[in-house]
């Protein structure tokens, strides 16, 4: 290990598997038979070309804890909660087999003390997904869809979010971060506002709502939601995979291609939100990207204030009057858990605007050795104790606002 000095790490991208009676504990009794809930079954799993299969209710198979939301039937992978396992493959797991500290508060706080983490923000895990997008698909894309319930659904696992997951004990460890109805802006801004005034300040949401079968980020729609994030004080966070598409390069392809290119997704993002002007009409407004790692952004920001300086005045250009990196510092923030060559490039994505992430409790999970991990990385890249002070805790303490917590220094 390195001889810098590693602060307790508040890591910005964690997840949390939802208890099995989150719903049923919470959403009203006509709706407890309809709304999410856990069934163990027998299930065998298979992933060939490229594409996940499952069966359920098989003979020989293995066990699985399924969740049932008024006619979807999604089961509970090993890969959603990894930490403790020796061995990782596409099988399915269950609730009294993966480690307590994926959805039991205080075994969480356990492992966060072990693991050298003072504080985390936790996206969905399973159900829900990584921004809600379930309970809009069931809920109001399909047909025969129930808004009524998918709308109780998210407020919910928001409740829950505040009051259990992040209270008692918690508070000031686990940082909430709630979901909104994505089908619904103005039910949508209505939520932040809900949730702000409950204690939340961050806020998942689609990298790219466009495939998800949304308004996209230039039409312009989404504006009373970002305007209730500015208004609150609330980070509008994007986690890769939330907008339910992945980068990919040919449909046989392993799967390590598109591993290897899921920042594309943070890259793309990022090029909307500028060139959408989003950024510009909401000044205070704060977004933060999940598992998008940095080492990308010194040369898409080149290219991307390049292109403004020569087409910002033509029908192919942008109606932007500023440069598009001069919207970066204290707006935008990445996160790596192993991105060195962001790093070693700092002073050209900003110091100031790099987070870090133990992704606890999944594959990439840098859980137990957290510390030992950052403590290479960012000597490898040659940082200081005070840049190294800043990735690893500072930053976050700025982007989230986490004094609202008492987290100060």
């Amino acid at each position: 290990m390195s001889d810098l000095e590693i602060p307790r790490i508040i890591s910005v991208d964690d997840h949390v598997v939802e208890p099995p009676d989150l719903w049923s504990s919470r959403l009203p009794a006509r709706y407890r038979d309809r709304g999410p809930r856990v069934e163990r079954d027998t299930a065998r799993f298979s992933f060939v070309g490229g594409k996940f299969s499952f069966e359920k209710g098989v003979a020989g198979g293995e066990d699985c804890d399924w969740w049932l939301y008024d006619g979807l039937v999604y089961p509970f992978p090993k890969l959603s909660a990894a930490v403790g396992f020796d061995e990782l493959d596409v099988t399915p797991t269950t609730y009294d087999q993966i480690r307590r500290g994926c959805w039991i508060q205080a075994d969480r706080l356990a492992d966060m003390t072990a693991n050298h983490v003072d504080a985390s923000i936790c996206f969905p895990n399973t159900l829900p997904r990584f921004c809600g997008q379930t309970f809009y698909e069931q809920g109001v894309k399909r047909e025969g869809g129930d808004a009524e319930l998918a709308r109780l659904c998210v407020e919910a696992y928001n409740d829950w979010m505040i009051e259990e997951w992040c209270g008692g004990e918690g508070r000031g460890r686990l940082v909430p971060l709630t979901m909104i109805p994505l089908w619904d802006v103005e039910l949508a801004a209505a939520e932040v506002r809900r949730c702000a005034d409950a204690g939340s300040h961050a806020v998942a949401f689609s990298e790219n709502p466009h495939p998800l079968g949304l308004p996209s980020i230039h039409s312009g729609r989404w504006d009373p939601f970002f305007a209730a994030c500015q208004e609150t004080e609330t980070v509008v966070c994007m986690h890769i995979g939330s907008s339910s598409r992945m980068p990919a390069t040919s449909p046989d392809a392993p799967f390590i291609v598109s591993s290897t290119l899921t920042f594309q997704n943070a890259m793309g993002s990022l090029l909307d939100f500028l060139f959408s002007g989003t950024l510009e009409r909401f000044p205070a407004l704060k977004i933060a990207y999940s598992e998008g790692q940095v080492g990308w952004m010194p040369y898409v920001l080149e290219r991307a204030d390049k292109l403004w300086a020569e087409r910002s005045d033509n029908s192919f250009g942008t109606s932007l009057p500023h440069p598009p990196s001069s919207y970066m510092a204290g707006r935008v923030y990445g996160c790596i858990f192993d991105d060195e060559t962001g790093l070693r490039n700092r002073d050209a994505v900003g110091i100031d605007q790099i987070c870090f992430e133990t992704d606890y409790p999944h594959a990439d999970s840098t859980f137990p050795h957290s510390k030992k991990v950052a403590a290479d990385i960012c000597s490898q890249a040659g940082l200081d104790e005070s840049e190294t002070y800043k990735v690893l805790r500072g930053n976050a303490i700025v982007a989230f606002g986490l004094e609202r917590f008492g987290i100060t220094s």
